[in-house]
């Protein structure tokens, strides 16, 4: 689950870490009077007006009208994601930002062209850059530990930075055993090549974050930029905060923190239901039960000539219920030209997911063609209750046969 950055500033202040004064406004009228109350009245004439979306990018993105898609000017020019503004009349300048970015679409390099509409704004106070960087905890899953990574290249994608200078990356694991030792902190420091009283705040700063990072549940953190101030200050410029979902029940209270305007209707209407389910780009809907055969479902339908639709693991228990609201699911995509069953029965028999195929299909209507492809436990019952049973299935034996007959179907 991911929230926004004003909220992730807020969890990360109440361990420690260094942010700046801030407030988040929904409307243009709130924004202009926390601008003058917090702000303006006591002589800070220097704010950063951010759009809080779920979207990395948001400084280089433009803010455009969702009805003519034409971009929003400000002053001459095109409106950004990030506005820094300087004036003695603070209030005035935030009112007008938030009133030509609100309710309106923000487009970065990771919204693609649809964009996120903007439905709340972030206000901060500004500060003296020196110098940026990049820092971020996630889990390294092949190594089993977490893992820091730091760069000298801050405020960019690190993405890019990966791409062309990978050698301006440092990546430091911890030892869960352990936890982060001194000598990893100042190895990350000296990396940044930081000195003096800034090296020493960064070591105050650094198990600051990871103790945030481990206590909430996270599974990334990412401060980019983290900033150097001229006063040699370690601040949280921006912060990023992805939750492990399977260690939400320990939060209760962090599911108050979703939004899901930010979050794709289908995959909101998924987790009612508690299936794993992600849109995709492509025309095959796919129903499998298992995540790594999830993945390799949709590696054949690719190299099969097709495009996967969705990502969808009804997991072990395959009943009629979760195969009928899977099927909602895509019959509620649009771009659904066919559908891909891919059960390998262990945990759940086969001849029981073929009884709950059939049964689904006559509580939600199917209009499309449905490929079946079943192995494992009871397989061959299975396929005889398919075969049986009237409906318009077209039954394949291999997973290979399968994929092929979808990119068939669709011809």
């Amino acid at each position: 689950m991911k929230i926004h950055e004003y909220q992730a500033k807020e969890l990360l202040s109440n361990y420690g870490v260094p942010t700046l004064k801030r407030a988040v406004a929904f409307s243009a009228d709130e924004a202009g009077k926390l601008a003058y109350d917090i702000f303006e009245a006591n002589n800070h004439n220097v704010v950063v007006v951010k759009a809080q979306v779920h979207a990395g990018g948001r400084g280089k993105g433009i803010v455009h009208n969702p009805t003519t898609n034409e971009p929003i000017m400000y002053n001459g020019k095109e409106l950004r994601g990030v506005n820094v503004v300087v004036s003695d009349n603070v209030s005035h300048n935030v009112y007008e930002i938030a009133n030509s970015m609100l309710g309106n679409k923000l487009i970065t390099i990771q919204t693609g062209a649809e964009g996120r509409i903007v439905n709340r704004i972030l206000i901060e106070e500004g500060c003296k850059i020196k110098k940026e960087y990049y820092l971020s905890i996630t889990l390294d899953r092949q190594k089993g530990q977490n893992v820091i990574m730091a760069s000298t290249e801050g405020g960019m994608e690190i993405e890019k930075v990966a791409e062309e200078t990978p050698d301006k990356i440092i990546k430091v694991h911890i030892n869960p055993a352990t936890g982060l030792m001194p000598f990893q902190a100042r190895q990350i420091a000296f990396a940044l090549e930081l000195t003096g009283v800034a090296y020493k705040n960064f070591l105050n700063f650094l198990p600051n974050l990871i103790k945030a990072y481990d206590e909430i549940d996270a599974s990334l953190l990412e401060v980019n930029p983290l900033v150097l101030t001229e006063d040699d200050e370690i601040i949280a410029l921006d912060a990023k905060v992805t939750f492990d979902d399977n260690a939400l029940y320990r939060h209760p209270d962090y599911l108050e923190l979703r939004d899901l305007n930010e979050e794709s209707p289908l995959e909101v209407e998924a987790s009612k239901y508690d299936l794993n389910y992600i849109k995709l780009d492509g025309n095959v809907g796919c129903m499998v039960n298992g995540a790594g055969l999830a993945m390799a479902t949709m590696d054949m339908i690719q190299y099969a000539g097709g495009t996967p639709a969705n990502f969808l693991d009804v997991g072990g228990g395959a009943n009629v219920d979760r195969i009928a609201n899977a099927f909602r699911l895509m019959m509620g995509d649009p771009d659904v030209k066919a559908v891909l069953i891919n059960i390998f029965g262990g945990i759940v028999r086969c001849d029981k997911v073929a009884d709950g195929i059939v049964q689904a299909l006559g509580q939600v209507k199917v209009n499309i063609p449905v490929i079946v492809r079943l192995d494992g436990t009871n397989a061959i019952e299975g396929k005889q209750t398919l075969l049986k049973s009237g409906l318009d299935f077209k039954v394949a034996l291999t997973f290979l046969e399968a994929a092929k007959k979808v990119t068939e179907v669709l011809k």
